[in-house]
């Protein structure tokens, strides 16, 4: 078998220890705990009905 080819039945370790999967967790769950909650949409007082625009 020549130098250059690679078992692929084995996992590739992350270069620094580190995996992509990881690094993306990690991003999504920043942004989830550093973005505020949305304001909630206003809604109209009972008996007051929404115009539409002609």
């Amino acid at each position: 078998m020549p130098a250059t080819e690679r078992d692929e039945t084995q996992p590739r370790r992350p270069l620094y220890g580190v995996s992509m999967r990881d690094l993306l967790a990690a991003g999504a769950a920043a942004e989830a705990v550093s973005t505020p909650p949305r304001a909630p949409e206003p809604v109209a007082p009972e008996g007051v009905r929404e115009r539409k625009a002609a």
